[in-house]
Formats: structure tokens, sequence, C-alpha cells
């Protein structure tokens, strides 16, 4: 036994002599290049980053959340099917969805964001559809420290709370219909009675307040300034306020309640010689009401007549990221068999916003994601993106511009958007008087 306890103290001092020598592996240096196998430990590899959303497979905003839905998932699908996204440090991320009907409904949001995050495990998220569902779950998102893309919402005063992490990709609703009537002031100087009738949701009341202040600031006399309820289908009580001889009618809401709205008008005879209306006239669908669309205006987040590239990004002096314009409308109508609207190229946007955020933070992790997001002042497809840093709009969005379209008759008798304004990038002269 004894020889035994002294055969293991020599063994001991022997091994202590050859670390102190020299002739033991050394500890990996700082700065030094990590032998491989501690590389692949620490880098490398595939990581899936789940993205959280919802959606509103029923209710009043199905079809254009249903729209930015098939962006979102355009966005995914093509992102894998490359391989990922390759990171600086080797690892290669691939991005999973979860998300769940809201049924356009702001008291079922919050509840499934907080299951999103604590069941589900989401990563990032994507709001709802909507600003006032989007504006239900800003505080999740920031309760959670999880960033979120907005994507179909505009409020601006979702952005007067104090939030860090929420980031919108669309022109705010205070700049939605100005840039009509600047349209308005163009094509008739003499143009001075304005009626306004829309929908009392967050969205369309925040918009058209805006709108109302900047068109009485350029010596406008509102006539009618009228609200009606959310999933209202006659509007003849509104209708029958606009007084003989008004110039313009600006105002609506949504896809449904605008486009049986813009029926109506034609139904009641309104000779309203300028009419805008939000988020409807853009859609595709809306060619569907025939005589009722002619002439009919609407801003739009983005249309595929857009000219943006890069070459006007280079003109702008930013960096240009993700695909040709051409290129996602190719890809959207190859998967959907539809043209794409501005709610589609949103959903897409996006998640590619997301993806270049983390690619330039060389990592997933919220702070330096958001800090990416922060010095983010690029173009893509949808246009220009930068973001609003200071404490009190944390988020808001700076660089995007809205496009403003009309329906109107081509060669062939049928209808056709064209972009009208802003000057620079019109594809057509507006149709005027619109009736």
């Amino acid at each position: 036994m004894r020889k035994i306890a002294v055969l293991g103290l020599v063994l001991l001092v022997v091994s202590l002599t050859i670390v102190a020598c020299g002739g033991a592996p050394a500890a990996t240096q700082p700065g030094a290049a990590p032998a491989a196998g501690q590389a692949a430990a620490k880098t490398g590899g595939e990581k899936t980053v789940t993205i959280g959303f919802t959606t509103s497979q029923t209710g009043s905003a199905n079809l254009e959340s249903g729209r930015q839905t098939n962006g979102f998932k355009l966005w995914l699908d093509e992102i894998n099917a490359k391989g990922g996204l390759k990171l600086a440090d080797g690892t290669t991320l691939k991005f999973a969805s979860k998300s769940y009907d809201d049924e356009s409904k702001k008291d079922r949001v919050q509840e499934l964001y907080t299951k999103l995050v604590n069941d589900d495990k989401a990563d990032f998220l994507i709001s709802p559809y909507s600003s006032g569902l989007a504006d239900a779950v800003a505080v999740i998102a920031e309760q959670y420290g999880r960033v979120m893309i907005t994507a179909g919402a505009s409020s601006d005063s979702t952005h007067d709370k104090g939030y860090s992490l929420v980031y919108m990709s669309y022109t705010p609703a205070s700049r939605y219909l100005t840039g009509a009537l600047d349209l308005l002031a163009k094509l008739d100087p003499n143009a001075k009675k304005v009626a306004i009738i829309n929908e009392k949701d967050k969205f369309s009341t925040d918009v058209v307040t805006a709108a109302k202040a900047y068109a009485e600031g350029k010596g406008y006399q509102i006539v009618t300034f009228e609200g009606y309820d959310t999933g209202a289908t006659d509007f003849a009580p509104y209708i029958n306020k606009i007084p003989a001889g008004v110039d313009a009618v600006i105002g609506g809401g949504h896809f449904a309640d605008g486009s049986t709205f813009a029926r109506q008008l034609l139904e009641k005879g309104i000779k309203a010689k300028f009419i805008a209306l939000l988020v409807a006239p853009p859609e595709p669908k809306f060619a569907e009401l025939g005589d009722a669309a002619l002439g009919v205006i609407g801003p739009s987040q983005w249309e595929p007549l857009a000219k943006y590239s890069a070459e006007g990004a280079k003109a702008a002096g930013v960096e240009y990221y993700g695909p040709k314009l051409e290129d996602f409308v190719t890809e959207y109508k190859g998967k959907y068999t539809e043209e794409p609207s501005y709610h589609a190229a949103g959903g897409y946007a996006a998640g590619l916003l997301l993806q270049k955020a983390i690619e330039t933070a060389g990592s997933t992790d919220t702070q330096k994601v958001k800090a990416a997001l922060d010095k983010m002042d690029l173009m893509t497809f949808f246009g220009r993106t930068k973001f609003d840093t200071s404490e009190k709009t944390h988020g808001l969005q700076l660089g995007h511009d809205m496009v403003y379209i009309q329906w109107q008759k081509g060669a062939d008798g049928k209808l056709t958007k064209q972009v009208v304004w802003p000057e620079a990038g019109k594809s057509a002269s507006a149709l005027y008087p619109a009736r």
C-alpha cells in the first residue's frame, strides 16, 4: 500500500514538471485563434429563430391582414430556401413562424402575443394588421423585451408612449392624406370645399385629424366632418350631409367600409371632382366596383409601378438591400396568382428589415438588433426606411413616403391603376374632375 502511495506521488511530481516545461497543450490566449473544435462549439452550426404574429383569418380586417401574411410568408419561404441567413461568426439562422387568428379583435391580441412570447418562445414579433391592434400589443413587446416590426400599422400616437423596441415600417398616419391635398391644390387652385367622412377607429381618426389640420392650414373649408362606426354598411346618413358644390370628399377607413362607401357615393349622385379614400382603392379587388371605382384616389404605402431601385438608392446616398422590385412582384404572383398590394409588400418588407438588422448585428441578441435598427437608413423594393431614435417618438418611421394611385380607364376600356402623385413618380396624369 505504501509502495502504491509513493508511486502515485512520483507520477504527480512528473506530471507537474511536464506542464511547467510546456510539454502539455497551453490554454488559448485572448485574441488567439481557437482550435477547430472550440470554434464549432462557440460559433457556427444552425439555429432556428421564431417570429411570432397574429393574423385576421376572420373579422373585418381579413382581406388586408391576409395579404400582409402572404407577403411575410413569401419572405420566410425565400430566406429558408436560400439556406437561411449566414452570420459573420459562421452561424446559420433558419426562420420559423408561429401565428394565431386574432379575429380582428383588440381584446384578443394582448393575450395572444403574451402566449407567443411565453409559450411559443418567439424571438421577435411582427405586429398584427391595423393600428388599433398593433397599438394594443406594443406594450407586450416592450414588457417582454422583444423587438417588434409593425406592418399594416401607422398610428403616430403608438410612438408617443416611450417604447424602445417597436419599429414602424409604414409612413405614419399623419402623412397619409396630406399628399392628396397637395395633389388637389396642384390640379385645381380654386377648389376650397372639402368633406371628410371616416371610420371612427384609431388609424382613420389619426389620419383625418391630421388631414383636417393640414387642409385648414392650406385655406380649405371643411364643410362636413363626420365619423361612422366600424362595421357600418349604410352610409346614406353621412353622404346626405355632403353639401352641393363640394369639391372633394376624403376619408374612409378600411377595405370593406371604403368600398361600400365609394359605391354609395356614386349611387347617391355625389358629383365631387376629387375623391380620396383610405386603404381600399390600392387593393386590386377595388376595381370590381366598376364605375364607382373610376377616378377614386388612394394613398398607398407601395405600388408595383413604384420606382425603388439600386440606382435610386445610390442617388439618395443609401444602401439598397433585398430583391429587386420586379423580382418581388414576379415571385408573389407566382405563389399567390394575384398582383401584390401594398399590404403584401409591407408583410414581406417587415421580414426583410428584421433580416437586415440581424445580419448587421451579427446576432439575435435583442439589444444588438435594436442598435442595428436604430442606425438603419436604407432602401428596399418597398422604399426608404429610417427610424426616429429620439426618446420622445422612438421607432416612428421617417424615411418612407406615400404614393397616390387613381383608377382610370386604359386604352382597352378596362380599369387600371395609375400612380398620379408625387409628380416625380407618376405613371399618368390625374383624371380631374373625377365625376
